[in-house]
């Protein structure tokens, strides 16, 4: 399987890039990758940051699950 960069869902990228931002704010490393750019971040902080990512996706998922099921 290849791999791309390019999004699924290109009207979603921006969502996704503010939700990196928001969760890199919580970690405390927003800073530096404002300075430096997601290039110097190591990868655990990276993974961290994704990993935040989809527990809030899937936190969304549910609750609107829920909101549907009512």
């Amino acid at each position: 399987m290849s791999r791309t960069s390019k999004p699924v869902n290109p009207a979603a990228q921006n969502s996704l890039d503010k939700m990196k931002y928001e969760i890199a704010n919580e970690l405390g490393i927003a800073d530096a990758v404002r300075q430096n750019g997601w290039s110097t971040m190591t990868s655990a902080d990276c993974g961290r940051v994704g990993g935040h990512m989809v527990r809030k996706m899937i936190e969304q998922y549910e609750s609107s699950m829920n909101k549907s099921q009512s």
